[in-house]
């Protein structure tokens, strides 16, 4: 046996890494390419576009996996099939589901690896990236781009208003921050102004580089510097993280692992900055972060029983299927977050509604083919 799972996996192997490199390139072209287009226009210089480049492919790469397992499983099978080894394998007494088992294993372990990159390499990637596509438009020719601002409230009631002019999310930093208090009557009563901003380890932000405060107080006014660190009294120390100002600034899922997409929709129904449809918008991509993965582990087991003929067939025909499957299954999905966001299907239902069907229809095909 374990010569047979030898033979299927070495047969897979080949035609995956090649799907990955297939997918990714068409993918990236589908995506991206206008937008890097665009800063060869903006004159943007050639070592940030390539790094723009590697920053953006993790994104891509997680959804390649499954495609190539797709398109591996198809064409290895073919040619297995094509070739009377399928037959020949069978004739010698073994079932249908012990053949495709090391297809399903090798998908199983390519799932879990899915789910560590889209977890802890993809969101520090798309957020170095978003951060770099920030600096470009704020130093190109958008020169409009607006800077960072929000309002804090507490219980109701404004306490403090603060804006930065740019936000760094690789260094977790704000620059050129304005930082205004209201009192319990809500009129302004100090203003804060500080070069930069760090968010620390200890989910706070310190000053760094030192601050000047002022009073509003049209009594008279008490005016101040500040050193490192030191954050004053009159001013609320800031609730929102760099997951928030992130969330002020793109809706791309990727910035954000399954923790910090919960905390963005637990403080989204807190203070009800977010509405009823972006919540449930929220809870898709979470459930997603997992239904991603597993999509993985579908697409090779159905890939290898669809690739199960009495003919053999070319690359050509095993992309054709691959390519139809891959568009059924995302249309779904697509359909599926419309339903999750007007409340038709709970989330979790509908992420991983196109991943059950899947898992049915390579079932169904498995069990009739091995009959």
């Amino acid at each position: 046996m374990k010569r047979l799972d030898a033979l299927v996996i070495k047969e897979l192997v080949g035609p995956w890494v090649f799907g990955v490199a297939m997918f990714t390139a068409l993918m990236m072209a589908a995506t991206y390419l206008g937008r890097i287009a665009g800063y060869v226009v903006q004159g943007v210089g050639t070592e940030k576009i390539i790094q723009m480049t590697f920053l953006l492919l993790p994104a891509i790469i997680v959804q390649t996996f499954a495609m190539a397992l797709l398109l591996g499983a198809l064409l290895a099978f073919g040619r297995l099939s094509g070739d009377s080894e399928i037959t020949a394998i069978r004739a010698a007494g073994v079932s249908l589901y012990r053949i495709i088992l090391p297809v399903s294993a090798f998908s199983l372990i390519v799932a879990a690896f899915t789910f560590y990159l889209n977890e802890q390499v993809v969101p520090r990637a798309a957020r170095e990236a978003e951060t770099m596509a920030i600096d470009i438009a704020s130093h190109g020719q958008f020169k409009n781009a607006q800077p960072v601002a929000q309002a804090q409230v507490e219980n109701g009631r404004l306490v403090a208003f603060f804006g930065a002019q740019s936000v760094d999310l690789g260094t977790r930093t704000m620059h050129h921050v304005v930082v205004v208090s209201y009192d319990q009557s809500g009129q302004p009563s100090y203003a804060l102004t500080a070069d930069e901003l760090e968010f620390t380890t200890l989910k706070q932000w310190r000053i760094v580089g030192g601050a000047h405060l002022q009073s509003l107080d049209p009594r008279g006014t008490i005016s101040m510097s500040l050193d490192n660190g030191a954050w004053p009294q009159e001013i609320p120390a800031l609730s929102a993280t760099p997951q928030d100002l992130l969330a002020e600034m793109t809706v791309n899922p990727d910035v954000w692992s399954m923790e910090e997409t919960r905390q963005v929709i637990e403080k989204g129904l807190k203070t009800g900055d977010l509405t009823l449809d972006q919540i449930r918008d929220y809870e898709y991509k979470y459930w997603n972060k997992i239904a991603l993965p597993l999509a993985a582990f579908i697409f090779g087991t159905l890939g290898a029983a669809l690739g199960i003929r009495n003919a053999r067939t070319g690359a050509a025909t095993g992309f054709a299927v691959s390519v139809i499957i891959i568009f059924a299954y995302f249309t779904l999905a697509t359909f599926m977050n419309v339903f999750a966001k007007g409340g038709f299907f709970p989330s979790y239902v509908a992420s991983f509604t196109p991943v059950a069907i899947g898992l049915i229809a390579s079932g169904v095909i498995i069990w009739r083919r091995n009959r």
